[in-house]
C-alpha cells in the first residue's frame, strides 16, 4: 500500500495538481486524493497546501519529494538493468548540456547505437545543469565547468580555448591575435552569471589586473552574437562555439591560456546505472581528435 500512496504523492508533487497526477499515472483523481489523504492521516502530517485546483508542497512534502525522486528513479534504473540483461536496451535518458556544441557528437553516436532509448536534452549554463542533476531532473550532463561537489562524478571530456569576437566594423576586426591588456576598457557583452566562459575570462582579467567595461549581460549565446554583430560591444566564447559569420570575427588571445573544459557528469550514487554507464562508454569511444583540442580520455570503469 505504501508504494502506491508514494506513487500518487510523487505524481502530485511532480505535476502540481491531483488531476494532472491522476492522468500521469493512469488512475482516477479520487484515487490520488484518497491515497495522499491516507498517507497524511496515518503519519499525522500535511504534505500539501491546497491552493484552488492546484497544490503546493509543505515543508514535510518537499522533504518527502526529494526522497521519492530517488525511489522512483532507482525503480526506473532497476527496469533498465533487467532489460539490459535480457538484451533489450530501451528507456529514457535525460541529458543536460551547456550547449549543442559539446554534446551533439555524443548524442548522435548514442542514438545511432541505441535507437530504442529516447533522448531528451535540456540546455542551460553549468550552474543550472548541476541543480537539475542534484534534483534528479536530468540523468547526465555535459558541462563546461564543475565545482568540487561530493555528490557529483565528473570527468574531463574536451578542452577548448576562449576567444573574443567583434563585428567587422570594430578596430580589432582585421586582427587574428590580441594581447589581453589590449582589452582594457573595451565594451563587453557578457553571458549571464554562471556562464563558464565568462567565469574563465573574468578570472584571467582579474589575475592580470585588467578592467573591461561590462555594458550588457545576455541570457543566451545567440543574444550575445546579435549584440556584437550590431556593434554594441565585444563578445567572449570558447572556440568550439564560434560559428563563422560574415559580420563577425573571432580573435585569439595570444598571451593568456584561457580554456573551458567540458566534463561528462552524473550523480555519484548513479554511476552504476546501466543507461548512464552506456552514455559514458559512447563518449569514451569518440576519438580524442573529434572532441576538441587537448582532450583527455574518459574512464569507462565508473
Amino acid at each position: 500500500m505504501l508504494h502506491s500512496q508514494l506513487r500518487s504523492f510523487h505524481a502530485a508533487a511532480s505535476e502540481g495538481s491531483f488531476t494532472s497526477a491522476a492522468a500521469a499515472i493512469h488512475v482516477s483523481q479520487p484515487t490520488v486524493s484518497t491515497q495522499i489523504k491516507a498517507l497524511e492521516e496515518y503519519y499525522g502530517v500535511i504534505l500539501f497546501h491546497r491552493v484552488g485546483r492546484n497544490v503546493q508542497l509543505s515543508d514535510c512534502g518537499r522533504a518527502l519529494f526529494r526522497i521519492s525522486q530517488k525511489i522512483f528513479k532507482q525503480e526506473e534504473e532497476a527496469r533498465d538493468l533487467l532489460r539490459s540483461y535480457g538484451g533489450i536496451l530501451t528507456g529514457d535518458l535525460r541529458v543536460g548540456a551547456v550547449g549543442p556544441y559539446h554534446a551533439t557528437g555524443i548524442l548522435a553516436l548514442f542514438n545511432q547505437k541505441y535507437p530504442g532509448i529516447h533522448l531528451t536534452v535540456t540546455q542551460g549554463n553549468s550552474v543550472e545543469m548541476v541543480d537539475l542533476l542534484t534534483n534528479y531532473s536530468i540523468d547526465v550532463a555535459v558541462l563546461a565547468h564543475t565545482e568540487d561537489n561530493p555528490a557529483i562524478y565528473a570527468h574531463p571530456f574536451s578542452r577548448h580555448p576562449v576567444v573574443v569576437f567583434v563585428n567587422t566594423a570594430h578596430p580589432f576586426a582585421n586582427r587574428s591575435k590580441i594581447k589581453l591588456a589590449e582589452l582594457q576598457n573595451q565594451r563587453f557583452v557578457h553571458r549571464e552569471v554562471g556562464s563558464t566562459t565568462r567565469l574563465a575570462f573574468e578570472a584571467a582579467l582579474k589575475e592580470e589586473g585588467i578592467t573591461v567595461n561590462s555594458i550588457m549581460e545576455m541570457g543566451s549565446r545567440e543574444a550575445v552574437w546579435l549584440a556584437v554583430e550590431r556593434g554594441i560591444g565585444v563578445g567572449v566564447v570558447s572556440d568550439i562555439e564560434f560559428n563563422p559569420h560574415p559580420n563577425l570575427r573571432a580573435i585569439t588571445i595570444s598571451d593568456a591560456a584561457i580554456y573551458t573544459t567540458a566534463h561528462i557528469t552524473c550523480l555519484i550514487d548513479r554511476v552504476d546505472s546501466t543507461i548512464i554507464k552506456t552514455f559514458f562508454e559512447i563518449a569514451e569511444s569518440i576519438p580524442l581528435g573529434n572532441r576538441g583540442s587537448s582532450s583527455s580520455p574518459i574512464n569507462p570503469a565508473i
